[in-house]
């Protein structure tokens, strides 16, 4: 059985057990974390499908850890004009772990 949940702007495809990292959410290390954005649930022989949303269906998981992804470096210029800007970006990020599906 897997879902295809929604979590900060970008969609992820999970099954009980599975460890993924969403855009950072609020709460404790341990703490439970229901996702009530379930675009999918499919079974092994049957598939619902969202009109956006499946109703009544909820991922909870519990939260691993807190921290930052790899840093991006993102650099500008423009020739001939002396322009050079160099930025850096660190996505924070929660790791989440994926107890049971309920749909």
């Amino acid at each position: 059985m897997y879902a295809v949940v929604k979590s900060g702007g970008k969609q992820y495809k999970v099954e009980e057990g599975d460890i993924i990292n969403v855009e950072s959410l609020e709460g404790e290390i341990g703490a439970t974390i229901e996702l009530d954005s379930v675009l999918l649930i499919a079974d092994s022989e049957k598939i619902k499908i969202g009109q956006p949303l499946v109703p009544d269906a909820k991922v909870i998981g519990s939260i691993i850890n807190h921290g930052k992804a790899k840093k991006i470096i993102i650099f500008k210029s423009k020739r001939r004009k002396g322009y050079r800007k160099k930025q850096g970006h660190r996505q924070t990020l929660t790791s989440l772990k994926i107890n049971k599906i309920i749909g």
